[in-house]
């Protein structure tokens, strides 16, 4: 005998309520930050555009999300681009030409962020979230983050803004960026989430075999040493880092990971060290294994390296979700 057919009255309600809300993907990447506010929102989210100029980023993207992201945003009109509740982008850092103008909308033409800021104009979205490099704060003597604030306030929303670092969220990366919310409802008292309380190490990582392909050449790990040593006499830290299971945290991986893996390897006991495999970059980042990979090497690490930590941006989306539900 068959059993009932049962009604989940709480899928029903999310599917059927204003309480689901349309978001837009913008300099999506590889969709990092999309994942992590689907994490959090679960059906209460539903995407209904994306946008990324960077062809292998939109395979990869293809690949998870079952969508192509449309190309360059500068050529897209924002009539063209769906009405949405939250708008979300990762953009690049660039400075703004401010000699002699006010602050504001107008200071952005020519930029990038001014695309974001043209559809925030038109659409108008509950939400606003941006992604950025910890630096961008002091970029420019301060003036790009001072443009990008005082814009948003011009355009109608209550900001926030503060630089989390991922080692607090789960992964073992010390990666800190700068992650500002905006809101249109103005008496939203926001708050960023607090450091978790969880011991991570790099070995949390690390997959148990490992292609012999990833153990770098004794020539490139000679010029690794070579180059340490020159900067060490110069009274600098750059050079090679080196990290065990026993690690804490790694530094920072970044899209030039692909060229000498330099930032971060892992230390084989007696033999060279090897760069992470592109599985071991993705859960650095947070990605889960059951996030395809199906581009080169060279570019899922390009890929991870630009994209942001997931459980950063989950935990930031569980706190906008309590204020807009």
């Amino acid at each position: 005998m068959t059993k009932p057919l049962q009604l989940n009255l709480f899928d029903f309600a999310c599917e059927h309520s204003s309480n689901t809300f349309k978001a837009i993907d913008l300099f999506a990447g590889i969709g990092g930050i999309r994942l992590g506010f689907s994490q959090a929102f679960g059906k209460n989210l539903k995407f209904v555009f994306s946008s990324e100029i960077d062809k292998y980023a939109k395979e990869t993207y293809y690949a998870n999300f079952g969508e192509i992201p449309h190309g360059d945003i500068t050529v897209i009109d924002e009539l063209d681009i769906p009405n949405h509740d939250i708008l979300l982008a990762g953009f690049p850092c660039q400075a703004f030409s401010i000699a002699g103008k006010r602050l504001g909308f107008e200071d952005t033409r020519g930029t990038l962020f001014f695309e974001v800021a043209r559809i925030i104009k038109h659409h108008k979205p509950k939400v606003v979230f941006l992604e950025n490099v910890k630096g961008f704060v002091n970029h420019d003597k301060g003036n790009t983050f001072k443009v990008v604030k005082e814009t948003l306030e011009e355009l109608g929303y209550r900001v926030f803004a503060k630089v989390l670092n991922a080692k607090d969220f789960g992964v073992p990366q010390n990666r800190e960026r700068i992650y500002i919310v905006g809101f249109l409802d103005k008496t939203i008292e926001f708050e960023f989430p607090k450091a978790l309380q969880k011991n991570i190490k790099v070995g949390d990582i690390l997959e148990k075999s490992v292609d012999e392909k990833y153990t770098i050449s004794d020539r490139l790990w000679a010029g690794h040493q070579r180059r340490k040593i020159e900067h060490r006499a110069k009274g600098n830290g750059f050079g090679y880092s080196l990290f065990n299971g026993n690690s804490s945290y790694t530094s920072t991986i970044s899209a030039r990971y692909y060229k000498d893996g330099s930032e971060i390897l892992i230390e084989q006991g007696l033999r060279n060290p090897r760069k992470l495999t592109p599985r071991e970059a993705g859960r650095l980042q947070g990605f889960s294994d059951d996030f395809k990979i199906v581009v080169s090497d060279v570019q899922i690490y390009k890929q991870f390296g630009n994209s942001v930590c997931v459980p950063v941006i989950k935990a930031i989306s569980k706190e906008i979700k309590k204020h807009i539900l």
